[in-house]
């Protein structure tokens, strides 16, 4: 332990030194002109970007560009702008080097670079691993409640929600810790185990989202087995500008609330940026629920960044809080009318025991949560570091965080916080990397993670614990004419140390081992995992526009602290869960192949993955030795007891399926645009018997089809306008874990409608959406952009798969099960852009 102290104390100062001799670097710089290939003629506003330096600049009038202090070494350039097609290159960059270059007309980018999982910025046709992208503009023309809804539609994506306010994230059928978020360059480290645990970030504080879809990112260890969502913020501005924006967003469904305010500026070498950010809804709407009560949430977000780019490299400080106040929907209905209720206790009402009661129209409308709720704060730190080393660099990214649950779930003490869970983590990564050495690079470096977390309410599941993960790793890619290789390996271990912990049988307070009515809850115990991870693949380029992929990888993931330790009923289940620390790591190996072709009229990609799973951690069901189900009735005293016990265990599994895109945008029609998807994955666990075949939360079949008819200039005032109309298929899902019944106490007898729901196949539904939107101008300058966005347009009724309300209580006057999803909502969003740059 005391040599990870040692790593985070003396790594600061390490990279303070080399900031210190960089100063000694050769002074380079890099200008020229972009021009506009039919006229030849300069652009302005076009944005030449390195992303591996977080530096950009803007051309002028002219066209004309430059960017100073850069240190020497070989970069990927991306040359773009509105309304052309991007540029891409890597190009050495030594003393004052002059670039020009010329951009075609294009209605779509063709060309794209990402960051997540590779060496440097890479363009994304030269991965040999599935990599999908949202961007800024994606975000704002689509419709959204949460950072993960905003992206549950990309192919191979799907959430596992909890309402409007709570998703998870799930890559072709895997989620919890085995999906790794990446927030402001640095892993989210918090509780994702729990099934009500969301992400803390906003999807307006995310200027791009890059899902990569696999085991192939050897720059993360444990937790990526399913792959890395990176939610990556906005770049630093060109040197002497100043700029902002304010977004208002109201949606009528849930009467959603929006305000976002954003600042920022660089001047002479210093890049500084601020937002405040503020989210609240109340309950949403379906026609056969009417209001969802308790859906309501409110969330507030603020960050802040300040940098400084110099001949060296760059050193920048990020700071952020989200807090949000969620409701969580019970499900429980009036028996007479139907409608939805909400606990409450009144000490001159059945002794003050809880019972249910109608809400009001007001508590319906209302944006503060009842009881249960759920307050989510998460506070975070982070230092990036890039120092010029030699013709390569040396980058280093620390951060500090906070998370803090509480879960408020007795209306007869309703301000008490019986689940509260709050963690401190601290995570490192430092990497080498190369200069492009002909056609070869290579990054080579170390990361982990420590978290402490402690568990501070009277229900306990989990245990205090804290773990340290170390990992080292290397990755290289290699040109061979129109064959680009890409490989590495990754090496890792975590310690896990889970403390010892005693209660009180009939209050559950900590008490002492000799006390009356001592349970020994959680036996303190240590374990320490390792694995090995490697990834080899190639993408060979026919020509410019088509290619094909081919990728193997291997990757692993260490047991989570419920899956090690956990020693109580899991709150929102009815099912006694019990921990095991001698539980093995798991590990797959995925194969994927992709065909794609990438035109100035046509983009197509198909993407085929087979991932093998041994290991695979799952909850398995005890039994006595008559054979009936093992009923654990240690917590009765605190209404807790006679639940089914459930034991994590292990066995092998197996997922297949793939995604197809195709983006049609004629060059000869530039008025009409269609991009369709389709994503299919197949997920079970091998040699168990069918009641446990098939994988919980594995996505039915989706198609998605959006028509869009972009306009340039409209009128005078209206510019860049567009209409788009679009539709969501989802297919029955007849493959369904049969374990749901026990887990929300479902029986024959008691609750006949939600058993006999949960063993059926979950009905399939079609959505159709509409929009529209356009920048409003005045005197050549863009005034605001406005976005109009209405999903499930024909009010449709359904029931999402994905959604954890689909077996609630029955509505007995109509004799349907479950909460519905959201009806039809409109969105309406205003961007009003703010420009304090002199000249502009």
């Amino acid at each position: 332990m005391k040599r990870k102290f040692l790593l985070y104390k003396y790594a600061p100062l390490f990279f303070l030194l080399l900031m210190v001799a960089g100063f000694a670097s050769a002074q380079t710089s890099l200008s020229g002109k972009i021009t506009e290939s039919k006229s030849h003629s300069g652009l302005r506003g076009a944005t030449v970007n390195v992303p591996d330096l977080h530096l950009s600049a803007s051309t002028d009038s002219l066209g004309n560009y430059q960017l100073k202090n850069l240190p020497q070494g070989t970069y990927l350039i991306e040359i773009s702008a509105t309304g052309y097609a991007s540029y891409i290159e890597n190009k050495l960059i030594s003393g004052n080097i002059n670039l020009n270059y010329e951009l075609n007309l294009s209605p779509v980018q063709l060309n794209e670079v990402i960051v997540t999982g590779v060496a440097s910025a890479t363009e994304k046709q030269k991965t040999p691993f599935p990599v999908t992208t949202v961007s800024f503009k994606d975000l704002l023309e689509n419709s959204s409640t949460n950072v993960i809804d905003a992206i549950a539609k990309t192919p191979g994506v799907s959430a596992m929600t909890d309402g409007q306010s709570i998703s998870k994230p799930v890559i072709r059928g895997l989620g919890y810790n085995r999906v790794l978020t990446v927030v402001d360059g640095v892993e989210q480290v918090d509780q994702v185990w729990f099934d009500e645990f969301g992400i803390e970030a906003d999807p307006y504080a995310v200027n791009r989202y890059e899902i990569l879809k696999g085991p192939a990112s050897l720059a993360y260890g444990s937790d990526a087995l399913a792959g890395v969502i990176n939610l990556i913020p906005e770049q630093p501005l060109p040197e002497g500008q100043t700029k902002g924006s304010i977004l208002f967003n109201y949606q009528t469904n849930n009467g959603l609330i929006n305000n976002v305010f954003y600042l920022a500026g660089t001047k002479n070498g210093i890049a500084w940026s601020a937002r405040v950010d503020n989210t609240m809804a109340h309950a949403y709407r379906n026609p056969n629920d009417g209001y969802v009560i308790n859906s309501q949430f409110s969330n507030f977000n603020a960050d802040a960044t300040i940098g400084i780019h110099r001949k060296w490299g760059y050193s920048q400080l990020h700071a952020s809080y989200f807090d949000m106040h969620t409701g969580i929907v019970d499900g429980t209905r009036d028996s007479v009318s139907g409608v939805l209720v909400r606990p409450v206790s009144y000490p001159d009402l059945n002794g003050g025991e809880p019972t249910y009661e109608i809400p009001t129209h007001q508590e319906q409308v209302s944006y503060t949560p009842l009881v249960i709720s759920q307050k989510i704060q998460h506070t975070k730190i982070v230092w990036d570091n890039n120092i010029a080393a030699g013709d390569g660099s040396i980058k280093g990214i620390f951060s500090w965080q906070k998370n803090q649950r509480q879960e408020n779930n007795d209306p007869t003490i309703p301000d008490v916080s019986d689940i509260y869970y709050r963690s401190n983590a601290a995570t490192y990564d430092m990497r080498y990397v190369s200069s492009q050495k002909g056609t070869f690079n290579y990054s080579a470096g170390v990361n982990g993670v420590y978290q402490n977390s402690k568990s501070l309410g009277t229900l306990l599941l989990i245990p205090n614990y804290n773990f340290f993960e170390i990992g080292a790793f290397a990755i290289a890619n290699k040109k061979i004419g129109k064959l680009n290789l890409s490989g590495g390996l990754r090496y890792d271990t975590r310690t896990f140390n889970g403390e010892d912990h005693w209660v009180d049988s009939t209050t559950q307070a900590p008490a002492n081992p000799g006390a009356e009515n001592a349970f020994h809850e959680f036996q303190g115990f240590k374990s320490k995992f390792s694995g090995m991870s490697f990834s080899v693949g190639g993408t060979y380029n026919f020509n410019s526009s088509t290619y094909v992929k081919a990728n193997i990888a291997r990757g692993w993931r260490a047991p989570n602290v419920a899956e090690a330790a956990a020693n109580g009923v899991h709150d929102g289940t009815v099912v006694y869960e019990i921990g095991n620390p001698d539980l093995k790591p798991e590990t797959s190996l995925q194969e994927d192949i992709a065909f794609g072709v990438n035109s100035k009229d046509i983009d197509f990609e198909i993407d085929l993955f087979n991932n093998n799973i041994n290991d695979f951690i799952y909850a398995q069901g005890l039994k006595t030795a008559a054979g009936a189900d093992s009923i654990n009735n240690s917590l009765n005293a605190v209404g807790l007891g006679a639940a089914p016990v459930y034991k994590y265990t292990q066995g092998k599994a197996r997922l297949y399926g793939g995604e197809i895109g195709l983006n049609i945008h004629p060059e000869a029609a530039s008025w009409v645009q269609l991009n369709t998807t389709l994503s299919y994955v197949y997920g079970s666990l091998l040699n168990v018997a069918d009641s446990a075949k098939y994988l919980p939360f594995v996505p039915p079949t989706r198609v998605t089809a959006d028509l869009k008819f972009p306009v340039s200039n409209l009128t005078k005032t209206i510019k860049n306008a567009y209409f788009k109309v679009g539709m969501l298929s989802c297919f029955q899902q007849n493959d369904v874990y049969q374990q749901f019944a026990i887990y929300n106490g479902l029986n024959t007898a008691l609750t006949p409608y939600e058993y006999a729901a949960s063993k059926a196949a979950t009905k399939g539904y079609t959505l159709f959406n509409v929009g529209a939107g356009a920048d409003i101008v005045s005197k050549g300058k863009t005034v605001c952009q406005v976005f109009v966005i209405c999903n499930n347009v024909f009010n449709t009724a359904y029931i999402d798969y994905m959604s954890r309300f689909k077996y609630d209580p029955v509505n007995y006057t109509t004799g349907r099960v479950g909460v519905f999803n959201m009806g039809r909502n409109l969105s309406v969003k205003v961007l009003i852009p703010l420009n304090f740059s002199k000249g502009e």
